[in-house]
């Protein structure tokens, strides 16, 4: 035991006298993700809902042939203005989010009674221009449904006869549970933080040492492999799970600052979700340092195990994007899927979902048993010849 714990000092200590690896690890890495989600997320919002409250201008062609339209538009919150001359050019070079053509037959068509048609001139592909052309549609189906039933009206005959059917919203989810589709990208930063907290410390302990050529020596003095790899585990996982730590209490301090509560949504990371993503994510955090010691464990230098950890980042990293990007219904057998496990978790404690022991378990039991597969490996490894072998 006691030698255990002086190669896990040792390595800690080597990692603290490296400033630079520090600031990356504990600093930067969980504090730069929080900070660009919370500007992001912030920015846009604030621009959502600073023009939506803004008068929408509208250009429009062909004012003159429906002048009841445009004093509704302008009661409903549109500023009419004068068209480009080429609308459609004008809006595919963005100067225009979009224009409303009223062609000459409109005033015709109306005073029939018939169906009146409009232009809306818009690029689908503006992301900018969506909630423009939102706004002016909802504006125009409420200018065409009012005139409806007073035509109906005039002719004798209830509105209601064309609601045939009323739908009743009834919506059953909550503040919080609305938060797990805008944030769920959370666990993939939680789960990517974990592995960039122990990425520089799993190749400093074995690629960087055979690279310097100090391997050799520590495996000559009598101290068992085992020994040594257990040190060397716990001070990569020490250092990883340090940097969950911070990416949670930092990201618990942005939600503070965004105005989630402008979109009806709330974004609550307390003590009962930090306790519980931190007991999920300790046996993958060993898992995953582990496999990080296991690749660095093949490569002769720092360089070429920094390569090796790049493309292993894609094991955890792509399957916590796509259930990201789409979630799925949660089922039991998920939380025997390491990784999966704990994005189903982190997902549910966000949404205020009960998680019951029987999962915390089982998610708890099968990544304990994953990483305990991968450290006998890399211990396997460990206790080969190759690995003593600096050139």
């Amino acid at each position: 035991m006691n030698n255990i714990l002086t190669v896990f000092w040792k390595e800690v200590r080597e990692n603290l006298r490296d400033r630079r690896t520090v600031l990356n690890t504990l600093l930067t890495g969980p504090l730069i993700a929080p900070l660009m989600f919370a500007l992001v997320i912030n920015a846009s919002i604030s621009r959502e809902l600073a023009k939506a409250e803004k008068p929408l201008p509208v250009p429009v062609v062909g004012a003159e042939h429906a002048p009841n339209l445009i004093a509704a538009l302008r009661r409903a919150g549109a500023q009419i203005k004068d068209a480009p001359a080429d609308p459609e050019r004008a809006v595919r070079e963005q100067d225009a989010d979009l224009v409303l053509r009223i062609p000459a037959a409109y005033a015709k068509s109306w005073a029939a009674g018939e169906p009146a048609q409009v232009e809306i001139i818009h690029d689908q592909s503006q992301r900018d221009a969506q909630g423009p052309v939102l706004r002016l549609q909802a504006m125009l189906s409420a200018y065409a449904q009012q005139n409806g039933a007073l035509r109906l009206v005039a002719r004798g005959i209830s509105p209601n006869v064309m609601r045939p059917l009323v739908v009743a919203d009834r919506d059953q989810s909550t503040a919080q549970t609305r938060s797990g589709g805008m944030f769920s990208m959370l666990p993939y930063f939680f789960i990517l933080g974990v592995f960039i907290g122990g990425m520089a410390l799993a190749i400093d302990t074995t690629a960087g040492e055979r690279e310097r050529q100090s391997l050799e020596p520590l495996f000559v003095n009598p101290v068992r492999r085992g020994a040594l790899l257990t040190g060397k585990l716990g001070a990569t996982t020490a250092f990883a799970f340090t940097t969950l730590v911070l990416s949670i209490v930092a990201f618990a301090v942005a939600a503070r600052f965004m105005p989630t509560d402008k979109l009806g949504i709330s974004l609550q990371l307390g003590l009962q979700f930090a306790c519980g993503t931190l007991l999920v994510m300790l046996p993958l955090t060993v898992l995953l340092a582990t496999l990080q010691t296991l690749a660095a464990a093949f490569a002769k230098s720092f360089r070429e195990a920094q390569t090796y950890l790049s493309l292993l980042m894609f094991v955890p990293a792509v399957p916590t994007m796509l259930l990201s990007l789409y979630p799925v219904k949660t089922q039991a057998w998920m939380y025997a899927v390491p990784l999966m496990s704990q994005h189903v978790t982190m997902i549910r404690l966000m949404r205020g979902d009960a998680v019951t022991p029987g999962d915390f378990a089982l998610c708890v039991a099968t990544t304990t048993l994953a990483a305990l597969v991968a450290v006998l490996l890399t211990a396997w490894v460990y206790r080969g010849e190759r690995l003593a072998i600096s050139a």
